[in-house]
């Protein structure tokens, strides 16, 4: 499964630019199938290949994570990270609040 489409890539506004925004829409949702890890894209950079978003690891939290990290991780039986397929771009304040999975 590719992680990134260009659809997805076309619909992500560029680094920085959601930074004033309030409430930011996480359009991509990615995840660790092993763990409870999740990554939630608000943001992308192609040159870089880095994504900004919500980070639901150990705690819930802003960041910054990389296209080539979620793609190189691997986990038992070399299991690979997953993009939800049928994620609709959502209010991070839901995802925080736990109204959105």
């Amino acid at each position: 499964m590719k992680l990134l489409t260009k659809k997805l890539e076309k619909m992500l506004p560029p680094l920085g630019a959601t930074k004033n925004q309030s409430d930011p829409l996480a359009i991509a949702k990615f995840f660790a199938p092993w763990t409870s890890w999740t990554w939630y894209a608000t943001e992308y950079d192609p040159e870089e290949r880095l994504f900004f978003g919500l980070v639901d690891g150990f705690k819930k939290e802003f960041g910054s994570f990389s296209l080539d990290e979620l793609q190189g991780l691997r986990g038992p039986s070399g299991l690979r990270v997953k993009r939800d397929m049928y994620w609709e771009p959502t209010p991070s304040s839901k995802i925080l609040s736990g109204e959105a999975r």
